[in-house]
């Protein structure tokens, strides 16, 4: 689908860029004949996975870089040969957007509108309008570095705003941010297009999100693989997109890890308690929906999957075959949208994946935590919190930025004393000895926390020394991580310097080295891209099969459905807790009869009295 003529805000023809390697390593192609087009008053998204070149072709429009070659035009100035002549009229919200914690939200927006020149009459006119907006009005004397990460992205945004722009540039605003504050932050931007004709040029790695937006474009490795709406790339995978339900008491994380290793799949995840498939080649118009026989190895007297059904596409489902298909030989995969050739053989039922009917976790608590309270100050943080976890599940701490789940996860770990109640992990009290339940845990950070400076291969050993591991069994362990996250290439990098997705990999393989018993995950694919999460989830799936028990953060709620249980904390406690089932009928109402997690989530969030007065604190 070709944009609608308009006049353009953007104007990228043939851009192409390459940074260059250090030493004798090779350049970097990041863009390579890029044309893109962003009219007036659109809304335009840019996806990809990690390396696909978005964040550098956000540069270049804003004038950050030059390109090698190719022309760059911003609201009709050439940005190639002038890369300041648009600054007025745009706005630009990195990553990491340079708010000033030690000052407060009025200071805040007061040194974006000094540094943009706006008139104190002008201020008069455009504060109440961002107050209003961001319902950051009765926290303007608030300490910018006290709000919650949702706040704190909506003062990013105000700041980014207060000069009125033309066109407003954001790289993945809403990383890190809780459900809540997400839908709240994106309602803000469809009204500024919809009411003030803003046009948006936003890059997400939340493909729901890309949903919203009147224009997507797909980008992979320095190219752009597919352009249009939304739903334009949703039907790449019509005919190709299937509910698979499965027996009782089989998970659907398991069905979907098997899946996913099947050469006729694209894409296997767990949703609404059943698995959603996507196909390499579509059904036909007339074709029935593939079944699964019974096969030697299913246990019980049937397959793990009971029924089959056709679904309507979603954009990440076309997303996804995009990718695959740029990844893969030409001849694997058809290159346009809704063909009609039949279902691929083994999808029809000659090879089914293996069953992953494996033990259901055991009943055995390996974290007890009861009327947990930890207070700094005269603020409580934790509030009479009671859990168990038991070997080998997957458990989930929910809740919005300011909750109260990272500092329960802290304690958890060991790195943050409690205040009173009882918390045991792995037979450790941990008023105790955190020390020594240390030993048995491993830990993943939700900020990257390796040392940025040493190649991975000196990382690697430095945890492997950390850990206690001493001849043999060190040797085994650290040739065990770099078969596993394929580090093999890049052993002599260094860590700074290696893609997104190469140092969450590495952060794991250094949590793992020393084979923990328990494994926390503290926000695991933050920022990361569809590819890397569906390949983090396959490698957390086996482990809890192996007996690992697994306790993670996340603010995606696609990603809770993955855990065995789950709770939802607001304020220090407990709102809800269950498993995926039990959670997302919380959020049944009479207009929503089958709730997504992320419907429930923010049901059971918003329902909860104290949330407003909370919900700017960490």
């Amino acid at each position: 689908m070709d944009i609608p003529a308009s006049p353009s805000v953007v104007l990228c023809r043939a851009v192409c860029k390459s940074f260059r390697g250090k030493g004798h390593a090779a350049a970097t192609q990041a863009l390579d004949g890029v044309a893109l087009t962003v009219p007036t008053g659109a809304m335009v998204a840019l996806v990809g996975p990690d390396g696909a070149g978005k964040t550098t072709l956000i540069r270049l429009i804003m004038g950050l870089m030059p390109p090698d070659s190719g022309a760059i035009t911003v609201l009709g100035h050439n940005i190639v040969q002038s890369p300041h002549a648009a600054e007025s009229s745009v706005s630009y919200m990195p990553q990491k957007f340079g708010l000033y914690e030690d000052l407060t939200v009025q200071e805040n927006l007061d040194l974006y509108a000094d540094l943009h020149n706006v008139s104190t009459r002008e201020r008069r006119e455009r504060y109440p309008i961002l107050f209003s907006m961001t319902n950051l009005g009765r926290f303007s004397d608030r300490l910018a570095g006290r709000l919650s990460g949702g706040m704190k992205q909506k003062l990013g945004l105000a700041c980014a705003l207060v000069q009125s722009p033309r066109l407003l540039v954001l790289d993945e605003p809403t990383v890190g941010v809780d459900p809540v504050s997400r839908r709240e932050l994106w309602s803000i931007l469809l009204d500024l297009v919809k009411q003030q004709s803003l046009t948006v040029l936003v890059s997400t790695p939340y493909l729901e999100e890309a949903e919203l937006c009147g224009h997507t474009v797909v980008m992979f490795q320095g190219r752009i693989l597919a352009e249009g709406a939304p739903q334009a790339v949703a039907d790449y995978a019509r005919q190709r997109t299937f509910h698979l339900a499965t027996r009782p008491g089989v998970q659907p994380r398991r069905v979907a890890a098997a899946w996913l290793t099947n050469s006729a799949v694209v894409d296997a995840v767990p949703e609404g308690g059943q698995v959603r498939v996507v196909f390499k080649t579509p059904a036909g118009a007339t074709a029935t929906p593939p079944s699964v026989p019974d096969e030697p190895g299913f246990r019980g007297a049937g397959p793990d999957v009971t029924v089959f059904k056709e679904v309507q596409p979603h954009f990440a489902d076309g997303f996804m075959v995009l990718l695959r298909q740029a990844m893969a030989p030409p001849r694997d995969l058809p290159a346009s949208p809704g063909g009609g050739a039949p279902l691929p053989v083994s999808a029809r039922g000659a090879a089914p994946p293996p069953p992953q009917t494996a033990a259901m976790p055991s009943a055995e608590p390996v974290v007890e935590v009861r009327d947990l309270v930890r207070r700094f100050g005269n603020f409580v943080a934790v509030d009479q919190v009671n859990f168990q976890i038991s070997r080998g599940e997957i458990f989930g701490l929910l809740g919005p930025n300011g909750a109260g789940k990272s500092t329960t996860f802290r304690m958890l770990c060991g790195l943050l004393p409690l205040t009173s109640g009882t918390l045991r992990v792995a037979g450790h009290d941990l008023r105790h000895a955190r020390a020594s339940a240390r030993q048995t845990v491993g830990y993943v950070a939700q900020k990257f926390s390796l040392y940025s400076h040493l190649s991975v291969r000196d990382n690697l050993e430095f945890f492997a020394s950390a850990y206690g591991l001493r001849g043999r069994r060190r040797r085994q362990r650290l040739a065990w991580a770099v078969a596993e996250f394929g580090f093999s290439t890049l052993l002599a990098s260094a860590t700074g310097r290696i893609p997104d997705g190469f140092k969450r990999r590495l952060a794991m393989a250094c949590a793992l080295l020393h084979e923990p018993r328990i494994l926390f995950l503290d926000e695991p694919t933050s920022g990361v891209d569809p590819l890397a999460r569906r390949e983090f989830w396959k490698r957390i799936t086996a482990m809890a099969d192996e007996g690992v028990t697994v306790v993670v953060t996340t603010h995606f709620m696609e990603e809770a459905e993955y855990c065995d249980r789950m709770v939802i904390m607001m304020n220090g406690r407990i709102l809800a807790q269950g498993t995926p089932a039990a959670i997302r009928q919380l959020g049944a109402t009479a207009a929503v009869t089958e709730p997504t997690m992320e419907d429930a989530f923010i049901h059971v969030v918003r329902r909860d009295p104290r949330r407003s007065s909370s919900q700017a604190g960490t």
